[in-house]
């Protein structure tokens, strides 16, 4: 029997901002030890036995970047195979996706493991025996959830009262109260959001629960269009029958109506990190309970939790204070607060404020650029373009823009001309020439773009063509 992991990496961890961006989402945050969540995943799931290839469920937008993340510790080369989603429309219809794109490329009888992409699994041995069992139960016919058991009485997490495997009931987040009767009662564990079934089982679980699920996932499938690349596969859903697919989570629409539900209770060191909270206690405290990532001057601080990329963070005489600085955008909150920073993001989302979905660092599947500097009429970036790498065939109505080159080689088609231009040297591109940009080298080529004109906007753009798929 084939095991196929599904990894499903989306959402806009609203809670983690300000380094968790719409375009920037929790599983792409790096830990202390420079791996991302993203990442994490990957690696406990590649290191199952029995995996012949690991499905990733994302938004087409984050395509790249996942890509990205995984070639970096892909060291064995296991195949890898993405579904993009347009647009979210929850985890029904990710593992709709996933169950029917499995069946047909591996048959009914796979099974698959459903892992969310910015959990965190300190133990993986525990983790593989949770797995084996999990397997078994699926390969009976059960729809298999992974229940974790409670080490505090947690309030953000859903819980399974359970007996053994078997599954009673499932529980909304509880109240304080009601979540130390659960950990004194040891009948209830946490739902960790981790599955394992066949294809063949839950296709009959949604056929009878959701049936609107599967079949508007089903049509839309068959509209999508697949490519094949070195090692990978990509599924990019249709966008308007996406569309018509009903939006639920996969514990309404089947989980807490299924009567082939069981569950494996396990100690794994799960945790969803769900806030900055539960982020820093990743790291290590010093003798105040202090935790420091970066450069930070502390006097008479306590039980701070402090990150810092690019500058040196002072504080003097607090305590219970989490700080998140970033080149662009600077968090301070209350420790107990932690979970309510999701207002600031909803905030600068109805704004309209950049800050909630882009990073100044902002990555394309080219390479990145980060904006150093803008006024009136004015912006200055800087960008890297990957060896191999090309931008779109484009033009802007309102800007004109300068290029100069740091280091490496670029290939410019400016209007009608096409061009080479190497370290120190510039181009110009007048508003309303078509260009492109490519690095036709081996190295990384690092360029400074000036843009001036009425309008800097990003939409700003004409695509004529793309190797990515966006024209």
């Amino acid at each position: 029997m084939s095991l196929i992991p599904i990894i499903l990496c989306g959402g806009a961890g609203s809670r983690l901002w300000p380094v968790s961006r719409e375009s920037h989402p929790k599983p792409f945050i790096r830990l202390s030890d420079g791996q991302s969540l993203l990442q994490k995943a990957f690696l406990r799931a590649a290191a199952l036995p029995g995996v012949e290839q690991i499905l990733t469920v994302t938004n087409r937008d984050l395509f790249f970047k996942a890509e990205d993340e995984f070639r970096e510790v892909n060291k064995d080369g296991i195949a890898t195979s993405f579904i993009c989603e347009p647009f979210g429309r929850n985890t029904a219809a990710a593992i709709a996706a996933a169950v029917e794109h499995v069946s047909q490329v591996h048959g009914p009888d796979a099974t698959l493991l459903v892992l969310a992409a910015d959990h965190l699994i300190a133990d993986q041995a525990a983790f593989a025996t949770a797995v084996e069992k999990a397997v078994e139960l699926a390969q009976s016919g059960k729809i298999v959830t992974f229940g974790v058991r409670p080490e505090t009485p947690e309030t953000g997490y859903g819980y399974i009262e359970a007996e053994g495997n078997n599954v009673l009931r499932f529980i909304e987040k509880p109240s304080l109260e009601k979540a130390r009767e659960y950990l004194t009662s040891q009948q209830f564990l946490w739902n960790s959001g981790i599955f394992c079934f066949t294809a063949r089982a839950m296709h009959r679980e949604m056929q009878l629960h959701c049936p609107d699920i599967l079949a508007a996932v089903s049509e839309c499938l068959a509209d999508s269009r697949v490519s094949e690349g070195k090692g990978w596969t990509q599924v990019q859903l249709e966008p308007k029958s996406f569309g018509a697919v009903p939006e639920n989570s996969i514990d309404y629409a089947v989980m807490e109506k299924c009567q082939q539900a069981a569950v494996v209770p396990c100690s794994i060191g799960w945790s969803d990190i769900g806030s900055w909270a539960a982020l820093s206690e990743l790291c290590k405290p010093d003798g105040h309970g202090n935790r420091v990532e970066g450069e930070a001057l502390l006097h008479d601080v306590d039980n701070c939790y402090l990150m810092s990329r690019d500058r040196v963070i002072g504080a003097v005489g607090v305590e219970n204070l989490i700080v998140i600085d970033t080149p662009d955008a600077l968090l301070i909150v209350n420790r107990e607060r932690a979970q309510d920073v999701k207002y600031i993001y909803s905030e600068l989302k109805a704004r309209g404020h950049e800050a909630h979905k882009l990073h100044r660092t902002v990555h394309r599947p080219w390479g990145t650029y980060t904006v150093l500097e803008e006024g009136p009429r004015f912006k200055i970036k800087r960008i890297e373009v990957k060896p191999g790498a090309s931008l779109s065939l484009q033009m802007h109505h309102h800007r004109s823009e300068h290029w100069i080159v740091v280091s490496g080689m670029a290939k410019v088609v400016n209007g009608d001309q096409e061009l080479f231009v190497g370290t120190n040297e510039s181009t110009y591109i007048p508003a309303g020439h078509k260009h492109r940009l490519e690095n036709p080298g081996v190295v990384g080529l690092v360029m400074i773009e000036v843009q001036s004109g009425e309008y800097l906007g990003e939409d700003d753009i004409v695509r004529f063509e793309d190797v990515y798929g966006r024209a």
